[in-house]
């Protein structure tokens, strides 16, 4: 998952001085470029390699060696993921606020380390597993006990949280290897992400093919095993080429920003409104316009007799300034379209859990080899790239045409064509699943695994809508001065899609007494768990479609006619705006109207 960051201001200088390893400015002919950014793609090659062959083939070891329940295993492995990513906004947290991004990144690195060598111990010691059953659908097999998982969920939520810190981090440490006011280096940094997307795509194919063929048929204590020495070799790369890194001193991270803008208006809430909002504290100065929405928080930036007095004026724990009301404000406007992008990661995580143990119940030879289940997320990740590369070379120039818009299709527009993909990829998971289902009780005969390929390649061309949309429509949408909280809101997105999953996991398990989902789907009803989604997800679409309607995209100064007059015209006034807003935005925004 690419998370782009801003690094560079108005002016084109990169924010924040860059240093050496010892604190000095830097030597650019020495440090930075491909020699650092090249070591720091080898650590996030290891940690896809590491969380994609965990997270993908987890639910098979779950289900058919330690014997849990199909429910219990997804939600082990949704809540895995799930916290993963949430435990992300912790990393970049310590990193914008206190460690930095390279240390926030080796100390997450070890940790992640630490977490894959507990599972590969946890799944080598014949103690941590409960009597082999010979066969899932015939006789009672032995569940592993509580305390022969102990084991395993500290790996896992240890490798959550190492795993978690370095995705927060890596994509930013490399951007900061190339200086954005360089038009060379510049240059080179769109080939990092391009790059770094690659080694993403590498890794996880990496992960579904080799290691899973490795986890299940040489022994999961060898490819987990694999996984752990793949991050012990990365932090070993990364600690090794510390003389060549620039580093990024931290600034402080915007959460705490948020915070202080909530607590102060809850403190100031018997406080009555200014007669005027100019009486508001550095209204002058603000660097972005002053809007009504959400007009409680404004009294955070209420000069009272305490907070007026000079001393006090510039604490921001005592009074916030009306461009930090303003960035808050911003943020939570995301926050309907946040929501609605939720649902598509729960449906998302079933190829990560019930579609992969539906291949466990299918005909998955080709010849005399037997293709591993966790490997059908194959047909995910190359659906991804497939589509990734035909939506930049082909959708985006069509709808350029069509539309008279330069980005051909809006972040939004992307993101609605990724939920009703999702929707189609569950309505094609229910409509296979009961013909398997049927096939096998009725004609005890077990169908080709490869037709679970339409609902991988389904949903991972709405990933390739939906990720790229979300992530765009987060970054800019963000205020300049919160551009680290955009892949904090996307990420969060991912978390709560995981969690969610959990959620509706139990409450259909309780609701039906586990009649839809049990550890033999042959005697369950999956089909219509997947329709339950495809439903939800048509709800979430309509409402998704309310909140976008209303959704009004901040300033771009992009240009959306071909007309060449009428573009230059529009870039004039654009640039006339701009000047008048570095002098006070809100006289510029009347000016404008």
């Amino acid at each position: 998952q690419v998370l782009v960051h801003n690094h560079t201001e108005k002016d084109g200088s990169t924010d924040g001085a860059l240093v050496d390893f010892r604190g000095n400015p830097v030597d650019k002919s020495r440090t930075g470029g491909w020699l650092g950014a090249g070591l720091i793609l080898c650590t996030e090659l290891s940690e896809r390699i590491c969380v994609m062959g965990i997270s993908m083939n987890l639910v098979t070891y779950l289900v058919g060696d330690l014997h849990l329940p199909s429910s219990d295993s997804a939600n082990i492995v949704t809540n895995f993921m799930g916290t993963l990513n949430l435990l992300a906004l912790l990393g970049g947290f310590l990193a914008d606020a206190k460690l930095g991004r390279y240390a926030t990144i080796a100390i997450f690195g070890c940790i992640a380390a630490v977490g894959a060598t507990l599972l590969t111990l946890a799944t080598s010691i014949p103690s941590m597993k409960p009597p082999v059953c010979d066969s899932r659908s015939k006789g009672h097999c032995i569940e592993a006990s509580g305390q022969q998982l102990i084991l395993l969920f500290a790996a896992l939520y240890t490798i959550a949280l190492g795993c978690g810190g370095i995705k927060s981090s890596v994509s930013g440490f490399g951007s900061d290897q190339f200086d954005s006011s360089n038009p060379k280096e510049n240059k080179a940094m769109i080939y990092f992400f391009n790059r770094f997307y690659f080694c993403i795509s590498l890794g996880s194919l990496f992960a579904v093919t080799v290691l899973v063929y490795i986890q299940d048929n040489v022994g999961r204590g060898w490819g987990y095993g694999i996984s752990a020495g793949t991050m012990v070799l990365a932090v070993a790369v990364l600690l090794g080429g510390t003389s060549l890194y620039r580093f990024k001193k931290p600034e402080g991270s915007p959460l705490t920003i948020i915070w202080r803008v909530l607590i102060l208006a809850w403190r100031k809430r018997k406080l009555s409104h200014p007669s005027d909002p100019g009486f508001l504290n550095e209204y002058h100065n603000a660097k972005v316009p002053h809007t009504k929405m959400l007009g409680c928080l404004d009294k955070a930036a209420i000069l009272d007799d305490y907070a007026a007095a000079d001393e006090n004026r510039n604490n921001p724990w005592i009074v916030s300034t009306v461009t930090q009301v303003g960035e808050v404000k911003m943020v939570l406007k995301l926050i309907p379209i946040w929501s609605t992008c939720i649902l598509f990661w729960t449906v998302y995580s079933q190829m990560n859990t019930f579609s992969i143990e539906q291949a466990t119940f299918m005909n998955r030879k080709v010849g005399k080899f037997g293709i591993p289940a966790g490997s059908f997320a194959f047909f995910l990740f190359i659906s991804i790239l497939l589509f990734t590369s035909i939506n930049e070379r082909v959708t985006v120039p069509i709808a350029r045409k069509i539309t008279g818009n330069r980005q051909g299709l809006t972040s939004l527009q992307r993101v609605g064509i990724g939920l009703m993909l999702s929707v189609i990829g569950m309505v094609a998971a229910a409509i296979v699943e009961k013909q398997r289902r049927e096939n096998a009780t009725k004609h005890n005969y077990s169908m080709s695994a490869f037709w679970l390929v339409p609902q991988f390649f389904i949903v991972g061309a709405g990933e390739a809508f939906a990720y790229v949309g979300q992530l765009e429509f987060f970054i800019r949408e963000a205020p300049e001065g919160m551009k680290s909280m955009s892949t904090g809101l996307f990420l969060s997105t991912l978390s709560m899609g995981f969690f969610m999953s959990s959620l509706l996991v139990s409450i259909v398990h309780k609701v039906t007494n586990g009649s839809w989902l049990k550890s033999n789907l042959n005697n369950g009803r999956l089909e219509d768990f997947y329709w339950m989604l495809a439903v939800l997800g048509v709800l979430n679409y309509l409402v998704f479609l309310v909140f976008s309607c209303r959704h009004q995209y901040k300033a771009q100064n992009l240009s959306t006619t071909l007309e060449d007059s009428e573009e230059e015209l529009k870039n004039w006034n654009n640039t006339s705006i701009n000047d008048n807003a570095e002098k006070n935005p809100n006289d510029a925004e009347k000016e404008e109207v």
